[in-house]
């Protein structure tokens, strides 16, 4: 569905509108079961005061399904440890939309999966960050996560119920990946979805694990070789320059770029902060997405179809002639765009340039 609105955004087909809502991250709960070294919450295992309450949910999930039909994922935290999970998946389901949801694994039995499947829940993801139990349990704090996520997995297997792999890539898992992916092959994940880390919340500590600007296009030139010969998806989030890069191996060979433009592993652009996509903290607060912790609107103040349409800060995101540095001048800017969240992190300013992009725009080239 596309709204007229004052100078946000050229739609596909040429016309100014609010772009359509595609994905859309609750964060339903911040609690969790784990203490993850780079989680964006630095989410506990405690209950967070003022979590958007049952009736408030199904409020914003009205509303959502009159905006198309967006994916809504169902993350936390950890959702599992969210009393009435399961009513509000299926509150969406039976509104028509397609309902997922980020889970870590641990807490997955036989029993949860087919709760699962009942409530409607399409697909699962589920966070792998080291090939075995030694490297992925020192990631997520827990001594066990690994195997228990395994096991969670063999549950969703029983079931029938689609499960993908997420790996946030760093300095310690980045000589690991090839096994990582090998992995989910493997386990017969229908995806994998590789993020590259965003130094929030807890990650922020984690400035040792950054990788450089050359590991990042190194890693994302590897993905793009593994996209040819791979068996299920793949997709790189919080990696614009991934669009990028797909497009000057494309144009060195003479070939067409096509993407999938449509579901959970679609790939059409960089950034999709306020795009395509948005965030809904544990109470309420609207944001690009979890890592840019920028308020857009409060869906406890107003409904999040208008805080769509209205909000300055995703008009303001819209317009890739506002970005600065080299980011305003790059031929790619229109679909990179460099990551808002790590330039916010970076400089204070949700328009800068991409900290970590080793690419140097043609200047007097314009996209």
């Amino acid at each position: 569905m596309t709204h007229n609105h004052p100078g946000v955004h050229m739609n596909a087909d040429g016309h100014k509108g609010t772009p359509e809502l595609r994905l859309l991250a609750w964060e339903t709960t911040r609690r969790c079961n784990l203490s993850c070294l780079h989680c964006r919450a630095g989410a506990e295992d405690e209950n967070y005061p003022n979590e958007l309450t049952t009736a408030q949910g199904e409020e914003m999930l009205k509303d959502l399904a009159t905006m198309g039909k967006p994916v809504i994922i169902l993350t936390g935290g950890e959702p599992l440890l969210r009393k009435d999970i399961f009513h509000l998946a299926r509150f969406g389901t039976d509104l028509g939309l397609r309902m997922v949801m980020a889970v870590n694994g641990t807490l997955m039995t036989d029993e949860i999966a087919q709760r699962m499947v009942d409530s409607g829940i399409q697909r699962i993801s589920v966070s792998i960050d080291g090939p075995d139990a030694k490297s992925h349990d020192a990631f997520r704090g827990l001594d066990g996560a690994f195997d228990k996520a395994l096991e969670g997995l063999e549950s969703a297997k029983k079931v029938g119920l689609d499960f993908q792999l997420n790996t946030t890539v760093t300095r310690s898992n980045l000589p690991w990946m090839e096994n990582i992916h090998k992995l989910a092959e493997d386990l017969g994940a229908v995806a994998h979805h590789i993020f590259l880390l965003v130094p929030t919340g807890r990650g922020r500590a984690l400035t040792g694990e950054i990788i450089t600007a050359q590991e990042y296009e190194d890693v994302l030139h590897w993905f793009a070789e593994k996209k040819k010969t791979a068996k299920m998806e793949l997709k790189a989030t919080c990696a614009p320059h991934y669009f990028r890069v797909i497009r000057q191996r494309a144009k060195a060979k003479g070939e067409k770029v096509e993407f999938k433009t449509h579901g959970l592993d679609a790939v059409t652009k960089g950034c999709l902060g306020g795009k395509g996509f948005a965030f809904v903290s544990h109470v309420g607060q609207v944001q690009p997405c979890g890592y840019l912790e920028l308020p857009a609107g409060d869906v406890t103040k107003q409904p999040f179809s208008t805080i769509w349409q209205e909000s300055e800060l995703f008009n303001r995101l819209r317009d890739e002639d506002k970005l600065k540095g080299k980011c305003g001048i790059c031929e790619y800017r229109r679909v990179c765009g460099g990551c808002r969240a790590r330039a916010y992190e970076v400089s204070g300013d949700e328009m800068a340039e991409e900290p970590l992009c080793l690419y140097q725009p043609a200047k007097h080239k314009k996209a």
